[in-house]
Order: C-alpha cells, then structure tokens, then sequence
C-alpha cells in the first residue's frame, strides 16, 4: 500500500507543488470578501463587520490565575497554519488515517484543532515540558478533539522510530532552537517517505505596531536580547529555507511562502497584550530577564504599562510576518 500523498489521484506521487494552492490564498479571500462586501446594503455590512471572523477559542480558566497563554491559545490551524491545510485535506481525503505529529506543541490549541481537520486520524503533540502538557489536555478537550495524545519529548531528539508519521508540524519553535536545522533533520527522520514537514516560524524583526511608544520600543529590543541570549533566532522567518536546506531537504521539494498575523480588534488586541504583560508581570521570563541582567524590575514595569496603554487605544494595531515551508520528503 502507498502512503500519504503518493495515494492521490492515479497512485503516482504527487509532487508537492500540484497540491499547493495556485493563487496567492490572502488576495484570494481579499478579493472575494471585497466582492462580497460591495454587494451589502449599510446595514448587512454593518453586521458582516461587526461579526468578522475573530479566533474565539473555549475559554478554560488558568489555575494559576495568571495569562500568559491567552496568546498562545488564540492560535489555531485557521489562523496559524493555513498554509498546510490544503495539503493536510488532500492526505486526509486519500488516507483518512493519518497521523500527524505536533512538535513543540505548548498548550496545545493548534494541535487539537488540527486534529479536528483529521477526525478519523490520529494526532500526537510533544513537547519537553510536562506541566504545559497538563494545560494541552484542558485544550484539547475544550475543543472536543479526541483523536489527540501528548507526551514529553526534545525537537532534536524525537521519541519515534524513523518513518512513524504522514505530517510532522511545527509553529514558532525552531526560533527559538539554537541549531534549529537539526530538529528540522529530526522532522524529516520519522516522517514517511511522501509525508510532510510544514514549519511555520515569527521573523520579530517584521513586527510593527502603532502606537510605536518608547515603552513598545522597550519591549521589541529586550525581546530580541532575550532570544539572542538563549540561542534563539529573532529572524527565524527569513532563515527558514537555509535551515531546511542544512536539514537536508532538497530545494526542488519544497515550498517556501510567507503569512502575517494581524491584531486590530478588541478580542485580538486583547489576546496578544493579556499574552505580553502576563509573562513580564511574572514567572520564568521575568526571572530569567532579571537574572540574565536582560531588564531591571522598571524596565519590566514600564513594557507593562505600554502594552496596557496600547490595549486601551483605539488607533492600536500590530502585525508580524512569519516565513512557512511544507517540504515533502
């Protein structure tokens, strides 16, 4: 029996650019929202804006009364990895079995609704600390996606015989991996030979936000010492393509695009800066920060009150690009 996407079509392998999308999928839903919106009379348009699509996530109360994952579980497949989805539903649809591993999952928002995308597969989520995997089953359940397991385990020296999986996934984890290209070898090792390895990872230094005040200013500047001095990469997103490359994946087996988060409603301002202030206002980040000599307890106090300020602003806005690649091996 074939595996993963040599099954599609007349059982040939399937080059992964013939399942890729052929336009541009932003300018695709511009124009088409932009038709649409054209067509409104006032007061449809009014309601159409008024319920534009906004990632509502199940709301499951943090133990420790803190929220520095309201961020990360504002993210989900539709908003942080559409550019794997059409080759995921063409796996699905020639192989409903499949199995996709989730590495560096965290709490676990866009593990259980990618395995909602698979419903008669099976969906693994690892990650090398095990109290995060407590919070990941609290999400996935609140999602209702029962296909999906989780366990302990290090991007560069996964727990799983070579060959074990049809897509291995991972989102904003290699910037922060001091030799990333070898958890993208790590990938490619138990993925099955016609699988896929899709990453998607932040480039910071693409961030802009308005208003740009000195606290904001502030905080890009320690974030950016805080990821060069644990051996992360602030420009992960652009180095994407040569890290695959060491991997050693093969240019001609890959796909290489570019996606953006966009914050500008209440709900997803709201997300992003309850994310910001609740790892500054305690826990690792802010010791290590400290001890690191990265910021001063002021330093922290005044990025606190800029994201605070920035929240309650109207004219507030923030995006960021994030370099994608699907590779298929």
């Amino acid at each position: 029996t074939t595996n993963s996407l040599s099954t599609i079509g007349n059982n040939q392998p399937t080059p992964l650019n013939e399942i890729s999308l052929d336009f541009p999928t932003n300018l695709l839903v511009y124009i088409t929202t932009r038709t649409y919106l054209l067509t409104m009379s006032v007061p449809a348009l009014k309601e159409f804006m008024a319920t534009a699509p906004v990632p509502k996530p199940p709301q499951i109360p943090d133990p420790s009364g803190s929220t520095p994952l309201t961020h990360h579980e504002w993210r989900t497949a539709s908003n942080s990895a559409t550019h794997l989805l059409k080759a995921l539903h063409a796996l699905r649809d020639a192989r409903p079995d499949v199995k996709l591993l989730d590495v560096g999952c965290g709490s676990g928002s866009i593990t259980a609704t990618l395995a909602l995308e698979i419903p008669q597969g099976l969906v693994t989520g690892v990650d090398k600390d095990p109290e995060i995997l407590k919070r990941a089953e609290l999400v996935a359940r609140s999602w209702e996606a029962e296909n999906v397991t989780f366990q302990t385990g290090d991007a560069s020296k996964l727990p799983f015989p070579d060959n074990s999986f049809d897509i291995v996934h991972c989102h904003q984890v290699l910037t922060w991996q001091k030799e990333p290209w070898v958890a993208l070898a790590e990938m490619l090792r138990v993925t099955k030979p016609g699988g896929i390895v899709s990453a998607r990872e932040g480039d910071f230094r693409t961030e802009a936000v308005w208003p740009e005040t000195e606290g904001l200013k502030k905080f890009h500047d320690f974030t950016e010492k805080l990821m060069k001095t644990s051996g992360g990469h602030s420009d992960g997103g652009r180095q994407l393509l040569g890290w695959a490359l060491k991997a050693g994946a093969k240019r001609e087996d890959m796909r290489v695009t570019w996606g953006s988060w966009g914050y500008s409603s209440t709900e997803e301002k709201k997300a992003w800066s309850d994310g910001m202030v609740g790892m500054l206002q305690g826990g690792r980040l802010r010791g290590m920060a400290l001890k690191m000599g990265l910021a001063t307890e002021d330093d922290l106090d005044i990025m606190i009150k800029a994201w605070n300020e920035w929240f309650q602003s109207e004219e507030a806005t923030l995006s960021m690009m994030s370099g994608e690649i699907l590779i298929q091996k």
